[in-house]
């Protein structure tokens, strides 16, 4: 990784090769700097997104997590509908939205970071393609766009990783637990204090791995299917270069689909590494005492190969029922609300001046 030096003096140029792009494509000449409005508008919208759709979807997701990381030696929960009702059935409402909390901390930065990074990425790079001979008047490819998205989420990803972490401990709390953590902040330092500052980062090797397919393809695919519809127009369903709000969650549906099925064994990995070292863990971890021979790995490829031998091929792919029947309404929720925030505030923007 680069230094913070470098990181911003990068994102700058970046940033300033985006504006000059789009405002070079507007036929307007360009300003000495970009708009911190803008900017501000990127990032509220992604913000905002992130945390609807996630609050939509919670209880799905926290089951995804539980069957992730469940001790095979003390299964208590075995599919979708039987996870949901036993965890309403020991834990109540509240129980269905555990972690819920923790999650929106950490997705309102990192969606924002997500979502700005790519427009500005995605500007920035077809800014580059268009100096090459011959591609004066290209427009993004979706190779171009993967490239965009991937960028995007490793930043983002990155820099809410230990969220992540202690996020994805908190959801697997159950009130028989025998130490809680009482929040984000308590539950950082408590791992700081006692599995060093190293612990943050369990499992990020196979979070960036996955972030290539996952984050890069939900754009691409997006994007792409956005384009197609608005230059051929099957069905009537584009009227005046617009996609109805129907059609983008269409979109959004399918992207998120294509990026969670390929890259949801690294997730699977990624959640058992974050784990292990937990002292007084969670009793769906530790099968209460009875086996904890699974939660000892040395690294990503160690866990992949643990993870086959002990309990079959199957276990890199647990929890994708609800993980795939939330994804479609949370990816395309955040799309969808993306953009609509985005042009709400564009209007004020516009009334303002």
């Amino acid at each position: 990784m680069t230094s913070e030096d470098v990181v911003g003096k990068t994102s700058v140029t970046i940033a300033n090769i985006a504006e000059e792009a789009k405002i070079a494509s507007e036929g307007v000449k360009a300003p000495s700097r970009q708009t911190l409005l803008g900017i501000c508008k990127s990032l509220a919208a992604g913000g905002i997104a992130g945390g609807v759709s996630r609050t939509a979807v919670a209880p799905l997701e926290r089951l995804k997590i539980l069957l992730q990381v469940q001790n095979p030696n003390a299964v208590k929960y075995n599919g979708t509908i039987q996870g949901l009702k036993y965890i309403w059935r020991t834990e109540g409402l509240r129980g269905m939205f555990k972690g819920n909390g923790a999650n929106c901390a950490r997705i309102i930065p990192n969606s924002a970071v997500k979502f700005f990074s790519y427009d500005e990425a995605s500007k920035g790079i077809l800014w580059l393609y268009r100096q090459q001979p011959g591609n004066e008047d290209a427009e993004l490819t979706p190779l171009l766009r993967l490239g965009a998205g991937a960028c995007a989420g490793i930043i983002a990803m990155s820099a809410t990783y230990p969220m992540d972490l202690a996020r994805g401990r908190i959801t697997v709390q159950t009130d028989k637990s025998s130490t809680q953590y009482r929040g984000m902040t308590h539950a950082l330092t408590t791992v700081l204090r006692e599995e060093g500052p190293r612990a943050l980062y369990k499992g990020w090797l196979p979070s960036v791995i996955g972030v290539i397919p996952y984050v890069g393809l939900n754009f691409a695919v997006y994007e792409s299917l956005k384009d197609y519809l608005v230059k051929s127009r099957p069905f009537g369903l584009v009227e005046d270069k617009e996609l109805g709000v129907t059609t983008k969650l269409a979109c959004g549906a399918v992207a998120g689909t294509v990026g969670q099925t390929v890259a949801y064994p690294l997730d699977v990995i990624r959640r058992r590494m974050q784990m292990v070292g937990w002292k007084h863990a969670a009793s769906v971890v530790t099968a209460e005492g009875k086996s904890k021979s699974t939660l000892e790995y040395t690294g990503m490829i160690d866990a992949f190969r643990k993870t086959v031998r002990y309990e079959g091929v199957g276990a890199l792919y647990k929890g994708l029922v609800p993980n795939s029947v939330k994804v479609v309404p949370s990816i395309a929720i955040a799309f969808v609300t993306y953009e609509v925030v985005k042009d709400v505030l564009k209007v004020e923007m516009r009334i303002s001046d």
